[in-house]
């Protein structure tokens, strides 16, 4: 969850690495800190807060030196302040080290280096990593053969990068379920969490698989195994646009995203669509029609935003391909001993595709990873997902148009789907339309201190959704629920304080859900309801509305979740919230 950035080469380093940290500040932003060679020494420079502090301490004159590391701290182990932060060093301030994951074996590693006389300066994990590797630095090892042994006595997940005032040129970095690449310049080499650090640079990289090592100098970078054996890597051209990385004159990123969902969706989309054929196609996923027909039940692990899309691949799996669907969160997945054999198909749903809790779900199932499905969606900064969301909606709609065109959905059916995904775009620059009066509900809702979100079908998932996105950001209380499960408790809340928002688009379950909202308007209550245009039935009954264009009911939530997103921003600007950086949060969970 943690920025990483290093760089070595011949440019002035200090410069170089805040500025790609600026672009991974999403990742973290407890604190933050900077190491750099400088004549024969590690200069450590270190703040609580955002990079802004540290730069701010800092001032105009940055160190001198051509080698650093800079990382931005999302805590785990200790209190975010300038002593927990990024860098940590050894005793003698030989070796510094950044660190995103945790050591589970931190407190018997420290307890035994401190009997070797080894002195903590912080209450991190990470520090026990600093001291191994001066142990080993210290009798003449190399600093790549130091950090290969002092890896072989820690468990838990790492992303690292380290060090040495003894060889001032070098960067070693290492990785274990916490992502780390390598990105290749002239005479220059970085190492870094996310592309977006370095793509400002260089656009080719080498992405680090679990055990891997790297070794960097300006004019060289080797790749390793765990036992220091060298090995070939493929390098990967980075095509993101670095305008997408930018806000584009928009005064948050989390609203530059809602409103690129019009294209991130054609990206979705795009070429994937056989409208003849009544299916898509979908390359990645390495497998075959036959062995697709062999499944016969499917399993979907996922964490927060993605454990509602999730949700809504349930219905439309079970609708349209008639296979049993379950939906399990990852981080109970994994501890479980789950039923998956060999004809159970274990879908793993990630924005970042760093998702620790995921990633382990995945291998519980002995399942990572055969194929997948990208998304396309494009870099999504703002810590509360939008377009990622939506994107996977799109996504699990094409598995289950496959998957339904290979069993009983017929082809006049798979091209109504097709033809109707097609369409999503245009509708939902129609749905982001209503963005000015969503704006004016914001406006009324701002003093609400619980929210009430209520669908059926298709539009639950979404009510859990449209919850959870207040409370990321606005730190307003909201719960979602089942309409129909609300006379089941919830109801006792309602008063006329409590605002309830309804997604009640004219799908399959439309007049249950008026009951619904009869139930709250006869105690009382004030409805915002998500509404299809046209509509008379809800309309009357809610004191706010918002309409939405008509689709398909499977795919209603791309658009019905859109003012829902739009509601939750509004409210936490009125709010003064830091909209794209809400506190405790981080855009990438890399640790459980």
């Amino acid at each position: 969850m943690c920025g990483i950035v290093g760089y070595t080469g011949a440019r002035p380093a200090a410069a170089l690495v805040l500025e790609g940290l600026k672009r991974l500040e999403y990742r973290g932003y407890d604190s933050a800190g900077l190491a750099v060679v400088s004549d024969g020494r590690i200069e450590v420079f270190k703040a609580p807060g955002k990079i802004a502090v540290l730069e701010k301490e800092l001032g105009t004159k940055l160190p001198s030196g051509t080698t650093a590391l800079a990382h931005t701290r999302w805590a785990t182990h200790g209190a975010p302040n300038a002593k927990n932060a990024h860098p940590h060093t050894d005793c003698g301030g030989t070796v510094a080290l950044v660190h995103n994951g945790i050591i589970e074996n931190a407190g018997a590693l420290r307890a035994a280096l401190t009997k070797r006389g080894h002195r903590f300066r912080s209450e991190t994990d990470t520090e026990v990593l600093a001291h191994l590797i001066e142990e080993l630095h210290a009798k003449g090892a190399p600093l790549v053969d130091a950090v290969v042994g002092a890896l072989q006595e820690v468990e838990g997940a790492y992303g690292i990068a380290v060090l040495s005032s003894r060889e001032p040129d070098t960067i070693v970095a290492a990785r274990k379920g916490s992502p780390l690449l390598v990105a290749i310049g002239a005479g220059e080499h970085w190492v870094a969490s996310d592309a977006s650090a370095v793509l400002a640079h260089t656009r080719s990289v080498v992405y680090l698989d679990d055990e891997e090592i790297a070794v960097l100098r300006p004019h060289e970078y080797r790749i390793l195994d765990r036992t220091a054996a060298e090995k070939e890597k493929a390098v990967t051209h980075v095509d993101w646009d670095l305008g997408t990385m930018e806000r584009g004159g928009y005064a948050h990123f989390m609203l530059k995203e809602i409103m690129e969902q019009p294209e991130s969706l054609r990206n979705t989309l795009r070429g994937r669509l056989l409208e003849e054929e009544g299916t898509v196609r979908l390359g990645g996923l390495n497998i075959t029609d036959e062995d697709l027909l062999k499944i016969q039940r499917i399993v979907i692990t996922a964490c927060g935003t993605s454990w509602h899309s999730a949700l809504i691949g349930e219905y439309m799996m079970e609708e349209l391909a008639r296979v049993p669907t379950e939906v399990e969160y990852a981080s109970e997945f994994r501890y479980r001993n789950p039923i998956v054999d060999e004809r159970t198909l274990v879908i793993g749903i990630s924005q970042s595709g760093e998702t620790a809790d995921t990633l382990a779900a995945l291998r519980e199932a002995k399942r990572e990873v055969d194929g997948g499905i990208y998304l396309h969606a494009g870099p999504e900064i703002g810590v509360a997902s939008t377009k990622a969301f939506t994107s996977q909606i799109a996504a699990l709609a094409l598995l289950t148009l496959k998957m339904g065109r290979l069993r009983a959905l017929s082809i006049l059916q798979g091209r109504e789907v097709v033809r109707a995904l097609a369409k999503l775009p245009e509708l939902v620059e129609r749905a982001l339309a209503t963005a000015p009066q969503v704006e004016q509900i914001a406006e009324r809702l701002v003093r609400a201190q619980n929210v009430l979100y209520l669908g059926r079908g298709y539009n639950f998932p979404v009510a859990l959704e449209g919850a959870l996105k207040l409370k990321e950001i606005s730190y307003v209380h909201a719960e979602g629920y089942p309409a129909a499960e609300m006379k089941h408790g919830p109801i006792a809340l309602i008063d006329d304080l409590m605002p309830v928002v309804f997604i009640a688009p004219q799908d399959a379950v439309y007049q249950k859900v008026v009951s619904n909202v009869e139930e709250v308007k006869a105690r009382g209550g004030r409805v915002i309801a998500i509404l299809t245009e046209g509509d008379t039935g809800v309309a009357r009954l809610a004191d706010h509305k918002i309409e939405i264009p008509t689709t398909l009911d499977l795919l209603t939530p791309v658009l019905s979740a859109l003012p829902l997103q739009l509601l939750a921003y509004y409210i936490a600007v009125r709010r003064g919230c830091n909209v794209d950086q809400p506190r405790n949060l981080a855009k990438s969970v890399t640790v459980e």
